[in-house]
């Protein structure tokens, strides 16, 4: 466990905030991993305000089979190599690599993987956002109680700040 000082952290979700989507099915490699127009750019400005940045995302695919967690892995090297031309390094990528009835803890809705986050650093909650785009990923921020945006997505919309994309999240998060 870190002794540092508590940070403020945005919590990114990973499919539908950072890259599109694919459909009813998953990002298995490189050649998948499409970031979203002016995400480089929103990720910066909350680098440059001081936020730690930290990716939580369901990875099911390993459970099914889809993917590797070697392959997820290199997925987020390539993320990060991406966004690095902008000067952006991503500080934590945290992966629940199991299917939707594991009882595991860390998949969203639980707030396992926030809560992974906190012990590797801890996390000023209070000053700490989660941004997703579906009703798990919210639900895993008030488990927490940090302020949930919700971009556009599915579901019924119950996070504190609802927006079209990760730029305007960051807009919110900034003003």
């Amino acid at each position: 466990m870190s002794t540092s000082a508590p940070r403020a952290t945005v919590f990114l979700d990973r499919d539908g905030v950072i890259n599109r989507r694919i459909i009813d099915d998953y990002v298995t490699c490189r050649e998948e991993m499409v970031l979203l127009a002016g995400v480089p750019e929103a990720l910066r400005a909350l680098q440059a305000a001081g936020y730690r940045l930290a990716v939580v995302t369901n990875q099911r695919g390993i459970a099914v089979g889809r993917m590797t967690r070697a392959a997820v892995d290199d997925v987020h090297l390539y993320l990060n190599s991406l966004l690095a031309p902008v000067g952006v390094r991503l500080d934590d990528i945290y992966v629940c690599p199991h299917d939707r009835h594991e009882g595991c803890g860390c998949r969203k809705p639980d707030p396992g993987l926030l809560d992974q986050a906190n012990r590797d650093q801890p996390v000023d909650w209070a000053a700490s956002f989660l941004v997703g785009d579906s009703d798990s990923d919210i639900a895993a921020g008030r488990a927490r109680a940090v302020t949930t945006i919700k971009v556009a997505g599915d579901g019924d919309g119950r996070a504190d700040w609802i927006v079209a994309d990760l730029p305007a999240a960051v807009a919110r998060i900034l003003a």
